[in-house]
């Protein structure tokens, strides 16, 4: 068809021309912008698929009077020509009109808004300007046209329908008029039905009543073929454990024998009276069942116990499937313990403990029995817990050889066990632990699940808060802290009749002692568990309980019974071990305890405590919320046990080591084996003292820290200090003396132990870096003078080696006690101490300090005394009476040996000793100077052979200084002396300094050789030195000490004296009176060139 409407125009022509902006078309729909380039918004509005954009609208001037019309005005738009047919098949008239309608869309969406005013339109096509339509009102026209003309064939493609229309809706009303007549007949024929009925027959009232009896008879006999199948149901079911269904059919069975239509039945007594029987047996086996699986007894709860103690114990490493059992609060949390248990025919209950627990507790209420239940397992909790522990004990018993747990000699537990013992008896108290605390754990989430259980059917029973049956947690953690109590104190104590515990709850303790008593009331003592009269018996037994109450007893109970008389076996073989002392504490086990397994000892503690540390921590999980029990009280009885049983018996075992240690004869001897622990030899009790203290610091780091016991330990060392000091004076004090005056001492002791100006130039010298020779020369010169006011008595020397050995022992013990110790100083945070009031506010915050369960057997971890900012000040106080110990006893043998060579010195220049009037020439240097060189070697071997460098010179250094200033300053006791004396004193020096060379490097008696020279030379000589010394000041020439050559105004004087001291000593009366005269004359000389 050829294009009516003239060809398109440029794309920016909007009908006048090529000016002017462009043409903005109204968008219906918010798109914006012109509405041909807006195909999506079209098609989503109105359903139609997408197309392309239409063609572009054509020109208004493309001849006057819009010649473009020519052609027929009937035919559609050339947009609507030219747009695609849709793809499903239409009539021509439906394709006419549906395209006319896109057409209007396109061209004039505002006519399909909602909101479209027509005149307002009509207005704008009558508008000849700029802003309105006018120029649009010729393709108005247009597409008006050309929707008459579509209307129009749509009339005449469907004018058959309509004809044929009208012909239907007749046949359709003469329908519905044949059915209104047919419905007033059925009405009709109802009334007279009706009618009918209302009417009496006799005959047919007599035969519906015999029909009813005919039925209720027909219904009691099936009702007694019912009943007589019930046994047989009701044991198959018991057999099954399917204990839910064997329920419902035994009260079934009862519901209906208790009709009163079947009271007048005799036959059915027998069968009353068994049923009857058997509600009271099924209660017995399902408490029974629930017994089992709440205390372990049956092998499907084994698994989880065991995997409890792999997981948790000392075996967890070794234990690689720790994912095989989930944990318990998974569990809880996956159970829907709300709805109410149903079986599952198809599997074994007893495989899963806790659905079989809830199944067990649902039987029990369905039965009316669960309180009795609820009691009788409360009953038998005490006797069970302590079979359990009981049979845990022997368990591990078996596991461990008595010859490999250590400690096996009768100590009273005052072993210090070392690295490999300790780890032995860990593996032993850990597997025990593990084993029991696994079986408790066990055993709590069974009687949480128990407890849930019946919560639940509290609450769908709406029977409210029964305490009767919600309450037996609270025993269970009372029988809980009863064992663990014992434990403790079987492993801890050595005298289990010394200490008492205190019960939260004494009624339950007291209940726990009266099923204890009764479980031993009575035992066959001449019974052989194995033997074939025996199980024989049990056999018969058995087979009597199973005719008289079916499903009590099966297979599993058989092998129950199988495992119990295996236990009475175990016990009674384990009672006559006990008997016969195999255990240890034998004589002080008391009735209701265990035989324990290891030697009970206070360190056992840090063994004890961690795991039942963690056991408590899990407790807290399984613990039911809003039970009368709180979790924050389940450490208090642990306070209890510290403060009323651990520390008491810490205190003495401290105690009693210290004492044993104190007490031994060879406790201050050399330790053999010193070399494992410090580079100089120390005292034996020393390291033993120091392992007891490592010992109890190990064990603090385990448990939680209470100044109370720090202070035990620091008790003790003040207690080792004062033995020290009393075995220091007991080395230091005269034997022969027995006065309790300070005279008693050595000279050396008196002088490092009593203060004054000696004591205090010595403690000068030891701490000063570097050597001070002017301190070296005051204590000379003060020793001089002391010596010479108050002579030195033979036994004001330590005569015996020894003492200087342990001298040297004492020091080199104490420093390296104080070293080791004050690495164990750590000042902590926690300021508990139970030994005061607020120890009670404290109790309930310190056990969350515990965090590492496996450190009590670890050697290799850092060892620390806890101490608070109070307590640490009494500590040091000790280390400082340790460090002036050490002191005192190095000071002790540095004047120790001065002290004898001044002795020695002094009998070398007493005439009465050793005279110096000689006849003839001695070759021989005096028997006291050959003493004091031996005495001197064997001192300093001693000394190098114990002490450090430092020490060692500080004790040689000035001992040739010494022997100078003596043999010069003293040189008047050696009158008279006459020139072989002389050279006989010469020799004594030489002697000296040849042995002194190897005792004190670099020492020179030169000094001391110089001036008894000068006595061989006579008496001018020594006024001739005199003059020559006459200008020359002592020390600004010679330094620090005297010159070797150089002698002050007093000794030359002496030594003028000694020249003619044989003469004026001479028993010849004129002799010595000359004598004196040239005395006399030689010292006015002396004077005046001096």
């Amino acid at each position: 068809m050829a294009n009516r409407y003239g060809g398109p125009p440029s794309r920016g022509a909007n009908g006048y021309g090529n000016f002017g902006k462009a043409e903005e078309d109204y968008d219906a729909y918010g798109g914006g912008g012109d509405p041909r380039n807006n195909n999506n918004n079209r098609g989503n509005g109105y359903g139609s698929p997408s197309r392309g954009p239409p063609p572009p609208r054509g020109d208004r001037g493309g001849g006057s009077g819009g010649g473009s019309s020519s052609g027929g005005g009937g035919g559609p738009p050339p947009v609507v020509r030219n747009m695609p047919s849709r793809p499903r098949m239409q009539s021509t008239a439906d394709r006419q009109i549906t395209q006319v309608l896109e057409h209007i869309r396109v061209e004039w969406p505002s006519l399909c808004s909602e909101e479209c005013i027509p005149v307002q339109l009509a207005l704008q096509l009558l508008d000849t300007s700029s802003v309105g339509r006018a120029h649009d009102y010729r393709k108005f026209q247009d597409t008006h046209a050309y929707l008459q003309e579509s209307l129009k064939n749509t009339v005449h493609e469907h004018h058959q329908g309509f004809n044929s229309s009208i012909g239907t809706f007749h046949k359709i009303q003469s329908s519905i008029q044949g059915s209104q007549r047919r419905v007033r007949a059925l009405k009709e024929s109802l009334a007279s039905a009706t009618s009918s009925l209302c009417s009496t027959d006799p005959e047919l009232r007599k035969l519906s009543e015999t029909s009813e009896s005919y039925d209720d008879l027909l219904q009691t006999l099936h009702e007694l073929d019912d009943l007589r199948a019930v046994p047989d149901q009701l044991e198959a079911r018991i057999s099954e454990k399917r204990f839910l269904t064997a329920v419902d059919v035994l009260q079934n069975a009862l519901r209906k024998l208790r009709r009163p239509e079947l009271d007048d039945i005799g036959a059915l007594n027998d069968l009353r009276s068994y049923l009857v029987n058997q509600e009271t047996a099924l209660m017995d086996i399902l408490v029974e069942e629930l017994h089992e699986h709440l205390y372990l007894k049956s092998p499907y709860c084994q698994e989880r116990w065991q995997s409890l103690y792999k997981s948790q114990g000392a075996f967890s490493d070794e234990f690689t499937d720790t994912n095989a059992i989930l944990p318990f609060h998974s569990i809880l949390e996956g159970m829907d313990i709300e709805k109410a248990v149903t079986e599952d025919p198809m599997k074994n209950p007893e495989a899963d403990t806790f659905y079989y627990i809830a199944l067990l507790v649902e039987a029990l209420n369905k039965l009316g029995r669960l309180q009795n239940a609820v009691e009788t397992l409360k009953q038998r909790m005490p006797v069970e817990l302590f079979a359990i522990a009981n049979e845990t004990n022997n368990e591990v018993d078996q596991r461990h050889p008595s010859s490999l747990r250590g400690g096996t000699t009768k100590s009273e537990g005052l072993n210090i066990y070392n690295t490999r013992e300790t780890q032995m008896r860990a593996e032993v108290i850990h597997d025990l632990l593990w084993s029991l605390y696994g079986k408790f754990e066990a055993i709590g989430e069974g009687h949480r699940i128990f407890h849930e259980s019946i919560k639940a059917l509290i609450r769908r029973e709406g029977a409210g808060n029964n305490i009767a049956l919600l309450g037996s947690f609270k025993e269970l953690w009372n029988l809980y802290q009863n064992e663990i109590r014992s434990l403790l104190r079987n492993y801890v104590t050595t005298d289990a009749d010394v200490f008492q515990f205190d019960s939260p709850n004494p009624g339950s303790s007291l209940n726990a002692k009266k099923d204890i008593a009764r479980e031993n009331l009575f035992k066959f003592a001449e019974i052989d568990a194995k033997s074939m009269d025996i199980s024989t018996e049990f056999d018969a037994l058995e087979g009597i309980v199973q005719a008289t109450v079916p499903g009590l007893t099966d297979n599993d109970r058989k092998q129950g019974a199988d495992k119990q008389r295996n236990r009475l076996a175990m016990d009674e073989s384990g009672a006559r071990r006990h008997t016969v002392g195999g255990g240890y504490s034998n004589e002080h086990k008391m009735p209701g305890t265990h035989k324990p397994l290891v030697e009970p000892s206070v360190f056992n503690m840090s063994l004890l405590l961690p795991p039942t540390l963690v056991f408590l921590q899990r407790l807290r999980t399984i613990v039911p919320p809003g039970s009368d029990l709180a979790t924050s009280t389940l450490t208090t009885f642990l306070d209890n046990f510290l403060v009323n049983v651990f520390q008491p018996q810490l205190d003495e075992t401290l105690t009693k080591l210290s004492d044993s240690i104190l007490a031994e004869m060879d406790s201050f001897a050399q330790d053999p084996s010193w070399s494992q622990h410090s580079k100089r030899p120390v005292f034996k009790g020393t390291t033993a003292f120091f392992q007891i203290v490592t010992a109890f610091c190990r064990m603090l780091g385990t448990i939680p820290p209470d100044q109370a016991l720090s202070s035990l330990l620091v008790t003790q060392m003040m207690r080792y200090y004062d033995r020290c000091f009393d075995w220091y004076k007991l080395l230091v004090t005269k034997t022969q003396e027995q006065t309790k005056d300070a005279n008693n001492l050595r000279a050396s002791a008196r002088f490092a132990v009593q203060p004054g100006e000696i004591h205090e130039v010595m403690k000068k010298m030891w701490l000063s870096d570097e050597e001070d020779k002017t301190l070296g020369e005051k204590e000379i010169h003060l020793l001089i003078e002391h010596t010479n006011e108050s002579r030195l008595e033979p036994n004001d020397i330590i005569q015996d080696r020894e003492t200087i050995t342990s001298l040297c022992l004492l020091y080199t013990s104490m420093k390296w006690l104080t070293t080791k110790i004050t690495g164990l100083r750590h000042i902590t945070v926690h300021e508990t101490d139970s030994s005061r009031q607020s120890m009670a506010r404290q109790a309930n915050r310190r056990w969350t300090l515990m965090n590492d369960p496996n450190k009590a057997a670890n050697e290799a971890g850092p060892v620390v005394l806890p101490l608070t900012v109070d307590t640490v000040q009494t500590f040091d106080n000790i280390v400082s009476s340790y460090e002036e110990l050490a002191g005192t006893a190095l000071l002790t043998l540095h004047m120790e040996v001065r002290c004898r060579i001044v002795h020695s010195l002094r009998n070398a220049l007493s005439p009465d000793v050793a005279p110096y009037l000689l006849e003839q020439e001695v070759r021989e240097p005096d028997p006291q100077i050959l003493g004091l060189n031996l005495e001197l070697v064997l001192f300093d071997e001693t000394i190098a052979r114990y002490l450090r460098d430092k020490e060692v010179s500080f004790i040689r250094t000035g001992l040739g200084l010494l022997i100078n200033s003596y043999l010069v300053g003293n040189a008047a006791m050696v009158s008279p002396i006459n020139g072989q004396g002389s050279r006989r004193m010469q020799l004594n020096i030489l002697v000296l300094q040849q042995n002194l060379k190897n005792v004190e490097e670099g020492v020179d008696l030169a000094r001391a050789a110089n001036y008894y020279s000068l006595l061989d030379r006579g008496a001018d000589a020594v006024i001739a030195k005199a003059a020559e010394d006459r200008d020359k000041k002592m020390g600004e020439e010679a330094g620090a000490t005297q010159a070797s050559n150089t002698f002050t105004y007093e000794e030359l004087k002496v030594l003028l004296e000694l020249c003619f001291s044989e003469q004026v000593a001479s028993p010849e009366r004129g002799l010595a009176v000359a004598a004196k005269r040239q005395l006399a004359d030689k010292l006015q000389e002396f004077s005046e060139k001096a």
